[in-house]
């Protein structure tokens, strides 16, 4: 039997589990089960890959998305220029140099933990049929593991971003000073933090939404409820409005291609 399953913390509301659970019971797959790991502090890792030998592969989330990088043997292009991974595949071959460290994280282990960040994939394959000429810009709300691969499509696409943050960052901007002509220049607003998230569905971002207009395209990472109030908002003022579950089906497809697809290599 090959086991699959998810990091993280906490994982009450996995979408995962259920996921893979009904695919392989849809597809007739009887060799493999999807399982969750919920644990806070990443260096369980090690123990989790020692008491369950038999996993072939992992999905992560917060709050390991950043801090598992050390861990890994192995780190896809994309991945390492975002900073964060969500897939992991463990491989029979034999470990290589940690990417990152300079040493394994994982000590005495004859497989190879390769990461990857299908969040990536995800984000760009459902954002890209909704974008027009005018989406040259975008806010990015939040900065934390999944604003990594959020930051890296639009790079790869080409759209000047800005980084919105509730603390001082870099050159971020602040919730508190976006004003309506940032609203107005910046026509693709994402929402990469968890505000709206059920059962706090009256929260939402902190910025001036009557600024938004009919040419804005709001994206939600969210999608539990299907509607946020950050897309709710969004859709009174005319703008084009996207939730977060397409991407969540296309990065858990492309886990599963990663995982079972042995023409991926390193």
């Amino acid at each position: 039997m090959k086991h699959y399953g998810l990091i993280g913390y906490p994982l009450s509301h996995s979408f995962s589990k259920k996921y893979f659970t009904e695919k392989f019971e849809k597809e007739n797959i009887t060799d493999a089960v999807y399982e969750l790991y919920p644990f806070e502090n990443i260096k369980d890792l090690q123990d989790l890959l020692d008491l369950h030998p038999h996993i072939c592969g992992l999905n992560v989330t917060v709050p390991h998305k950043i801090e598992v990088l050390k861990y890994l043997d192995w780190i896809e292009h994309d991945a390492k220029n975002a900073g964060a991974v969500n897939c992991i595949r463990i491989s029979a071959e034999s470990p290589v140099e940690a990417a990152f460290s300079g040493e394994l994280g994982i000590k005495d282990h004859d497989f190879r933990l390769e990461g990857f960040n299908t969040d990536i994939y995800g984000f760009e394959m459902s954002l890209k049929p909704l974008l027009k000429d005018s989406h040259d810009h975008a806010l990015v709300l939040g900065d934390g593991g999944a604003a990594k691969a959020v930051k890296c499509v639009l790079e790869n696409l080409g759209i000047k971003y800005k980084v919105v943050t509730r603390k001082p960052l870099g050159d971020n901007l602040l919730f508190k000073d976006i004003k309506p002509h940032h609203i107005k220049l910046h026509t693709l607003i994402i929402n990469t933090t968890p505000l709206g998230t059920s059962p706090n569905v009256n929260e939402c971002p902190p910025i001036p939404y009557e600024a938004i207009t009919e040419d804005h395209l709001l994206y939600d990472l969210v999608y539990n409820p299907e509607k946020t109030l950050f897309l709710k908002k969004g859709e009174e003022q005319g703008a084009a409005i996207k939730n977060g579950y397409e991407m969540l089906i296309l990065q858990a497809e492309k886990s599963w291609e990663i995982w079972t697809d042995k023409h991926i290599h390193p």
